[in-house]
């Protein structure tokens, strides 16, 4: 069993950054992959990050891609998003998950661990 609890989220204007973690407890995640997904109101929830359990393997969707940045610690079992250059497409409900199989997928149904979410706005 694995918990995961999101923090970071706020307001923010448009341009600016803030740094989402996802912390683990229950079992380390150290061999697990970890992605980051979102939703907005009236949207399905979608891919943003994904990070391998080795580390040396991220992946990143067009939309966030050169502006957010995933990356683990896993001496304190928590995953970050560093999100810059913030647009206001990018509201939404932010949430971390676990994969067991350590494989960093852009698939959310390949996750079987998910945090409760942490919401960011950014306005304009």
């Amino acid at each position: 069993q694995v918990q995961l609890v999101e923090s970071g989220g706020g307001l923010v204007q448009a341009g600016g950054s803030l740094r989402l973690s996802c912390a683990a407890s229950g079992r380390t995640i150290s061999s697990y992959g970890v992605g980051w997904f979102r939703q907005a109101p009236g949207k399905e929830r979608e891919f943003v990050a994904t990070i391998r359990w080795t580390g040396g393997f991220t992946y990143y969707s067009d939309s966030v891609k050169g502006r957010f940045t995933i990356s683990r610690d896993n001496a304190k079992n928590t995953v970050y998003l560093q999100m810059n250059s913030l647009k206001p497409e990018d509201t939404a409900v932010y949430y971390c998950a676990a994969d067991r199989s350590g494989n960093g997928s852009k698939n959310k149904w390949d996750y079987g661990y998910w945090g409760q979410g942490t919401q960011v706005t950014v306005s304009s």
